[in-house]
Parts: structure tokens; sequence; C-alpha cells
């Protein structure tokens, strides 16, 4: 299946799909607001300015399951990221991304391997997947790698369109 085609819902409970970004590069980041490492928000948002004009964008995926990190309702997860943050970039409905009820856009990222050719479930809160213009997850950085960090900005300069 195609990262395209997965049902999902903005956090405004709207449906979509990753289908709006075909052709552009993609960072998928699941994210909380009352993390250890929800001040990489700022970084999101940096990459989201630096990059956004030339075909890319952060899609921000509100996850609960690390230490209930991210309890809010959608209402108060958009007013924290844009009010905290300025965050410009579209944030989707809360999702699992591990354990029996995942979904299946992270049954898809999950597969895909980190540098130490690591697969398998999210670590924690800021797991970052690098799609390209094709929907193919071309990487994948664990919480800790700052958004800004040489590695994952060289991966994005990378795949953005040409």
């Amino acid at each position: 299946m195609s990262l395209y085609d997965i049902p999902l819902h903005t956090l405004s409970g709207d449906p979509t799909t990753l289908g709006a970004y075909e052709g552009k590069a993609v960072l998928l980041v699941n994210v909380a607001s009352k993390c250890g490492l929800t001040p990489q928000y700022a970084g999101l948002e940096r990459l989201q300015q630096q990059y956004g004009a030339r075909g890319f964008t952060v899609v921000g995926v509100p996850c609960n399951q690390f230490a209930g990190q991210e309890p809010g309702t959608p209402e108060e997860i958009e007013t924290f990221c844009s009010t905290t943050y300025g965050t410009t970039f579209p944030l989707l409905a809360k999702t699992d991304v591990n354990g029996p009820d995942r979904h299946p856009l992270y049954t898809e990222l999950t597969r895909t391997p980190d540098a130490d050719g690591e697969a398998g479930d999210v670590q924690w809160n800021f797991e970052k997947f690098l799609a390209n213009g094709r929907g193919e997850v071309v990487g994948r950085f664990r919480p800790r790698t700052e958004p800004e960090a040489a590695e994952l900005v060289a991966a994005i300069e990378a795949v953005l369109p040409a």
C-alpha cells in the first residue's frame, strides 16, 4: 500500500490522506506537548519555513502512547502548537504508533530501518520518518535526533523536488 492511499484524519477530525503531498518530501513526526523533547517543535517549524517553498512539509502526528505526554484535546494541541511554537505545518489526529491499535500509517513506516539497521516499534515521541516525492520512506531518525541535525537536513535536501 502506498503511503498516499492510507486513510487518515486531520487534527480537526476531517478525513484526509498524504496524497496531497505527492511530489513533495514529507517528514512525519510523532509529537507530544508534554515531553522533554517537545522543544523539537521549534526546529521542525524552522525546517518547515526553510524548505516549505521548495516542496517539503513536516506532518505532525500527535501520540499519547509514551507516558501520557499528549493528553490534550485536538483544540488544546492546536492551541499549544500554534501559540508556543508558531507551527504552520499540518497536524493529524492523535494516533497510536505502536501496539495492537497501531495505525496502518505506522505499520508501513516502522518497516523502515534506522541508520543502525533497526526497524520495528517507534522508541519515543519525536521519531522522524522521511518520505520522498514518490511516497517512499527513505530515512528514519530516532527521537533524540534534533530536527536540524546535519544528517537529517542532508537527507531532506537529497529528496527535495528538483
